[in-house]
């Protein structure tokens, strides 16, 4: 409790001990009671009597008056709380069962469900912010995927025993997880959501990440989130002309295709893998394999669902009044279908931002849009709904008057904002995409002026750092990587090579370093398998904040780089000679240098330039 001796009110702050479900924690909330409060004696001698001088009597009487209801509405919500119970299911996969378990462990969480396959368990729960964030175009969901030691039994081999940093196989499940969810989170719920997922066992036959894809599947659906369909995945193999599904690692080392896929009982959401130049017929009929194997898990998980799942929280979802659109239409109309014309990516993109303002200053002018920068938060909302009156009527002998008592429930839904800046913001970038779509379907044409089909202009340059191995610049229309390829020598000793920069009409800067050494130089793989295992060609993506004219981090890879480059190793590891005719550890390095668009293809398009490129080298 807390004292205010310049209003003469007393606030109660609910502590983290002890929450009832209707006082929000980030809320302060008043209390009154009666002096006939049984407790009254006790609390007088106590060590908040003081508190007294700094109360009128009538505002004393409130105090106790309300702290007695309070108590007596703490008694019943101390009692047991029922708690989910224990729930397993078994569901089909290819030829063997997977254990689907909730109610365990982790009961706190919003969801939660523990997956087995073998002795392989995978633990994963979803929890969510009580507080929604600001209002953005996008979901807030965060995916962390880790695999620890001790699901092995093994520790970890390096200086550091406690797993910390994710590694790159890690963040790329990570990746595996968030592709197909995000897609069927509903748009407007802007609860921040974490979906956290371990492995606690693994018996090095059945692989973890299209496991902790369905089990992030099933948490989610089991959750309060709000999300329109249940997501699965499965990893498809292909041994001697037979597809198997979820093969073992065992099996995968004779397989001709990896492939992985998620989505829901309808439809695919994320394909991911690589194969040994395989037919298009077959890979299409192992999509059909994986999508049967998918929608047999999601119609065993909907219900389970309806078993155990938590309502979901539709009543938080916040969209911008459909009014709204019809103003910025309006204001925007003909001069947004003008910059849209705009061919140069960064004009138009400033003569976008301009017009937003000019959308949002007219709707402000109008009235329509609140001035208030706190308008909409839900801490000022609380605030504005604490109306103070000196002059109300004094509750006495312990009764408790609905209209005197200032504990107000505030659920998980924020109020709502009608609107805001943030609204006509949101709104203005779907009436974008709504008028460019328009243009293309309709008219035929895109922003820069070519047809659906076509193809932007297409450029390359081999040879322009001259202590390279190899190098290459690739241009297609604005986009333009550059990539340099490092050689690891297993009979020279080690050396460093600095490289140069480049500039052309727009500023392109690089930095090449070459390492000369023998194969210790393969990039060393950590696994949950005592097993060491090295690669001898590893591909790194780049994408600075300068290519695409912002500033922003710099430092370790993100996941999309780590993503990306993979994604381009993928694509070069089968063309690569073997290793008894290619002795070396080759490292590919993609810099993107300038972005107008996707830059994934022409990393892989410059490092087959340059890879090729190696074959010309008569030193090698």
């Amino acid at each position: 409790m807390l004292a205010n001796p310049s209003t003469s009110t007393l606030h109660y702050r609910p502590s983290s001990t002890h929450n009832p479900p209707f006082i929000h924690t980030n809320h302060r909330c008043k209390l009154s009671l009666s002096p006939n409060c049984p407790r009254f004696a006790n609390f007088a001698k106590s060590k908040f009597s003081s508190l007294s001088l700094l109360l009128s009597n009538r505002k004393l009487e409130r105090l106790f008056t309300v702290v007695k209801a309070f108590e007596e509405t703490s008694v019943v919500n101390d009692g047991p709380q029922s708690l989910p119970q224990p729930v397993s299911v078994k569901i089909p996969v290819g030829d063997r069962h997977i254990l689907v378990e909730t109610g365990h462990i982790g009961r706190q969480a919003s969801g939660f469900v523990t997956v087995t396959d073998g002795e392989t368990i995978i633990y994963t729960s979803v929890c969510l912010d009580d507080v929604p964030s600001e209002p953005s175009d996008f979901y807030p969901l965060s995916v962390n995927y880790q695999e620890r030691f001790s699901a092995a039994g093994r520790t970890s081999g390096g200086f550091f025993k406690r797993e910390g940093k994710l590694k790159d196989h890690e963040v790329l499940t990570c990746r595996l997880i968030d592709r197909p969810l995000r897609p069927t989170m509903l748009k407007g719920f802007y609860h921040e959501t974490q979906i956290l997922s371990w492995v606690l066992s693994y018996d090095g036959l059945h692989s973890p990440d299209s496991l902790a894809v369905t089990a992030a599947g099933i948490a989610v659906a089991l959750s309060e989130v709000p999300n329109t369909e249940v997501i699965a995945g499965v990893r498809v193999g292909l041994i001697d002309s037979k597809f198997i599904v979820n093969p073992t690692t065992k099996e995968m080392e004779e397989s001709q295709l990896d492939l992985l896929l998620a989505g829901t009982d309808s439809a695919i959401f994320m394909i991911e893998g690589y194969c040994n130049f395989l037919p298009e017929e077959k890979l299409l009929e192992a999509v059909q394999i994986g999508q049967d194997a998918v929608r047999a898990i999601c119609n065993e998980v909907n219900a389970l669902v309806k078993k155990c799942g938590k309502p979901k929280m539709l009543d938080a979802i916040k969209l911008p009044p459909p009014e709204l659109y019809k103003h910025v239409e309006e204001i925007s109309g003909d001069e947004l279908v003008k910059v849209l014309q705009i061919r140069s990516k960064v004009p138009r993109r400033k003569a976008l931002a301009l017009l937003e303002e000019k959308v949002l200053s007219i709707l402000t002018e109008k009235g329509y849009v609140s001035k208030d920068e706190n308008f909409g938060n839900p801490e000022t909302v609380a605030d504005l709904l604490e109306v103070e009156e000196e002059d109300e009527e004094v509750v006495v002998d312990g009764e408790v008057d609905e209209g005197d008592v200032h504990i107000k429930p505030i659920g998980r839904k924020s109020a709502p904002l009608l609107f805001s800046d943030v609204d006509v913001k949101l709104v203005f970038k779907e009436v974008t995409s709504k008028f460019l779509r328009r243009r293309i379907v309709e008219g035929g044409k895109r922003s820069d002026g070519r047809t659906p089909d076509g193809i932007r202009p297409i450029d390359s340059r081999c040879g322009l750092l001259p202590r390279a191995h190899g190098s290459a610049l690739f241009t297609r229309g604005e986009t333009q990587p550059k990539t340099a390829v490092l050689i690891f020598f297993d009979d020279r000793s080690c050396g460093t090579i600095a490289g140069c920069s480049l500039a052309e009409d727009v500023s392109i800067l690089s930095l090449a370093v070459v390492t000369l050494g023998d194969k210790q130089m393969a990039q060393r793989v950590d696994n949950l398998v005592d097993e060491e295992e090295f690669k001898r060609f590893y591909l790194q993506y780049s994408f600075p904040p300068s290519c695409v004219g912002e500033v922003g981090r710099i430092g370790a890879p993100s996941r999309r780089e780590i993503g990306h480059g993979m994604l381009a190793e993928r694509a070069l590891e089968p063309i690569l000679p073997s290793e008894d005719d290619f002795p070396y550890t080759v490292r590919v390095e993609s810099t993107i240098t300038e972005s107008n668009g996707s830059s994934r293809s022409e990393a892989i398009k410059s490092a087959i330039v340059v890879v090729v490129q190696l074959e010309y080298r008569p030193d090698l």
